[in-house]
């Protein structure tokens, strides 16, 4: 069988791409979750504090609610014939800046949300507690809904190189932002001692970077 003709560069007839072409947006929007008891859910949700986007019935056989996360760009559907996956079959991500203080809100509002642990390795063995050095992707907790779905909190704080765009960089809260603010403080106190303990006038400039680095995954300025 002959390769794919190309059409033009980065694209071929069958409609794939090579590494680094760029394509339409393709933005994840709702991850379907299966529930047995629609309300039960809906009051679990919805005392976690996300917020109620939807709840659309259509007859006996069709409901659907949308929930999303706090600062969450994605939401998700759970309802009355909207997936035949079997109740509590799900496993899902949430990404937090601060998985203590994220533990801890969701506990207060009646999750019960495991330990903090952390992974030494990718797919390696697990360790009681957090990281001891805040490394980003390692720490961990889990919850579970109702029905057993389960939701895995991963602390991340810088993401790997190439995984955002910096001229897309964003915070998704009050707190994440703050708590970027934070670490480059930190990072901007030890440049001033480099430096030999002279005050950096553009330490904004300096900050600006440092933030901007971190989330795209990109060398951090020394």
């Amino acid at each position: 069988m002959s390769k794919a003709t190309t059409t033009r560069q980065g694209e071929t007839k069958s409609g794939t791409e090579t590494a680094g072409a760029r394509s339409i947006d393709l933005k994840l929007e709702v991850v379907i979750i299966p529930v047995s008891d629609v309300d039960r859910a809906k009051r679990f949700y919805g005392g976690l504090g996300w917020r109620l986007d939807a709840d659309f019935v259509n007859g006996d056989t069709f409901r659907v609610v949308q929930f999303t996360p706090p600062g969450s760009p994605g939401s998700i559907h759970f309802g009355k014939g909207v997936t035949p996956a079997a109740p509590g079959s799900q496993r899902l991500y949430l990404i937090v800046s601060d998985i203590e203080a994220a533990r801890d809100e969701l506990m207060s509002r009646g999750a019960k949300v495991g330990e903090v642990f952390l992974r030494t390795a990718v797919g390696g063995p697990i360790v009681a507690g957090r990281d001891p050095e805040r490394r980003t992707y390692n720490s961990f907790a889990t919850f579970k809904d109702p029905d057993g779905n389960e939701w895995l909190l991963q602390e991340i704080t810088a993401r790997l190189p190439g995984r955002v765009d910096a001229s897309e960089t964003s915070f998704a809260s009050p707190a994440d932002l703050a708590a970027a603010l934070r670490r480059a403080g930190a990072a901007h106190g030890e440049h001033e001692k480099r430096e030999g303990g002279q005050y950096d006038t553009n330490w904004p400039d300096w900050y600006a970077e440092y933030m901007v680095a971190e989330q795209a995954g990109k060398p951090l300025p020394l």
